[in-house]
């Protein structure tokens, strides 16, 4: 017969097998591929992308821009269709398994910009400079597009500058559509400016989103969509969260004096001939992976209210509310979608928002029949080798038994090592993707 530890540690490793089996359930029909065959057809000549029909045959020139994490996936998905008669630019923070004919390829940073990305920038803005009317441009846009194509509105700020500012940024504990109306400002490639400098072409952006829907124009900093945000927000968000003090001198100069110039706006002409079709999102892996617990035989209820929330706040919420679930079912999932922020205060470890949500959520459910699951859809969390993590009421001492402590690597924004010790770790590579984190709470 078995031990009371040894059923412990079955049940432990049975709802990790099945909440990982639902976080690769909800990739798997997340996929680019799958958005491409639901919302985007090539027939007789013509491109439909949702509601929108392009006759490619009738353009003088057909341009392809490709932005992201996605952007290798969402390429191979469009030229499946069209074939490779096209040409354009691709700019990715991994290389391809594949380039195709009459594309350049770039190696952009990731997350902070590099000498690469403002690279990109240059030849992407050299590239649509030279559109007529009688053109169309097809951007695919998805995330991480802000770091990996860059190029600053003043010759003053340099690439360290940047990534400075970017670090600052990423560790502000501010929300991505805050960071990157920031980013917009000092970008001569962001906040719309792309399609004025392909003005008067027709337009259409094919968007992989892992932003909040409120929020589009802020996927890859909204280089083809008016810009929402203004100057005088980004004034109250420096101060807000404090932010001028940690910016480079060239960076704090400009919006010390004014000198920056707005961003484009709905009025402006460079967007009456634009159109943007997000096809694929965060809900989409949402409900693949409530379907799945649903099926594993689990009270299922979804929860995206703490979208942007603080992550010890967000996970006080979840776990409370799966409390609250559990009152009236022996097996309680609760789903969550969407991103948490972290400040980070200091240096900071190795880790990333997913991972310190998990082992925050470790240190309140010590020695309960609860675990958690948190992870990101690109297969990358912070600055890690990880997608995230799965805790359970075990890991605080399973921790201490390996002489780690759960609290010290909390405070030091460490996560990682202590959980790849533990083997809690998730690692799943890079996906090609990106449609934001996902959260799995389990009662049992």
């Amino acid at each position: 017969m078995p031990s009371e530890a040894s059923a412990s540690e079955f049940v432990r490793h049975s709802m990790r097998e099945i909440a990982l089996i639902a976080f690769r359930d909800a990739l798997a029909l997340a996929t680019v591929e799958a958005a491409f065959a639901r919302h985007v057809r090539y027939e007789n000549g013509a491109l439909r992308i949702c509601e929108d029909l392009y006759p490619l045959g009738s353009s003088e020139r057909v341009s392809i821009v490709s932005i992201g994490k996605a952007a290798h996936s969402m390429l191979d998905a469009l030229v499946s269709q069209i074939g490779e008669n096209y040409g354009g630019i691709v700019v990715a923070s991994v290389e391809p398994s594949h380039q195709h004919h009459n594309f350049r390829y770039f190696l952009g940073g990731h997350p902070t910009p590099t000498a690469e990305s403002l690279r990109a920038g240059r030849a992407i803005r050299g590239y649509l400079e030279h559109q007529t009317q009688n053109s169309l441009v097809i951007y695919l846009l998805s995330g991480g597009g802000s770091a990996m194509v860059e190029l600053p509105v003043s010759d003053d700020i340099t690439t360290e500058d940047l990534a400075q500012t970017y670090q600052a940024l990423v560790h502000s504990g501010a929300p991505i559509a805050q960071i990157n109306a920031i980013r917009k400002h000092l970008s001569a490639i962001k906040g719309g400016r792309l399609a004025q400098a392909a003005y008067p072409a027709q337009q259409v952006s094919i968007m992989v989103s892992d932003v909040p829907e409120r929020a589009l124009d802020s996927l890859a900093s909204g280089p083809t969509m008016p810009d929402s945000t203004t100057l005088s927000d980004c004034q109250s968000l420096l101060k807000k969260h404090g932010l001028l003090a940690q910016f480079p001198p060239a960076v704090r100069r400009l919006f010390e004096s004014d000198a920056l110039e707005e961003t484009p706006k709905s009025d402006d002409p460079a967007f009456v001939r634009a159109r943007w079709w997000p096809v694929l999102s965060n809900a989409t892996a949402v409900k693949a992976a409530a379907e799945k617990m649903a099926a594993s035989g689990f009270a299922v209820e979804i929860d995206n209210s703490c979208d942007d929330w603080d992550y010890a706040r967000a996970a006080d919420h979840l776990l409370s509310r799966l409390h609250e679930i559990r009152k009236s079912a022996s097996r309680a999932c609760l789903i969550s979608g969407g991103e948490v922020t972290v400040k980070v205060s200091g240096k900071g470890g190795e880790g990333g928002r997913n991972q310190q949500f998990a082992l925050y959520c470790a240190e309140h459910i010590v020695g309960e029949n609860i675990a958690v699951l948190s992870a990101g859809t690109d297969g990358i969390d912070g600055n890690s080798h990880a997608a995230g993590a799965f805790v359970d009421g075990s890991t605080v001492q399973r921790a201490k038994d390996a002489g780690l402590n759960v609290s010290k690597a909390l405070a030091a924004f460490d996560a990682y090592p202590l959980l790849n010790r533990l083997a809690d770790a998730i690692v799943t590579g890079p996906t090609h993707n990106n449609v934001r984190d996902l959260r799995i709470l389990l009662a049992y």
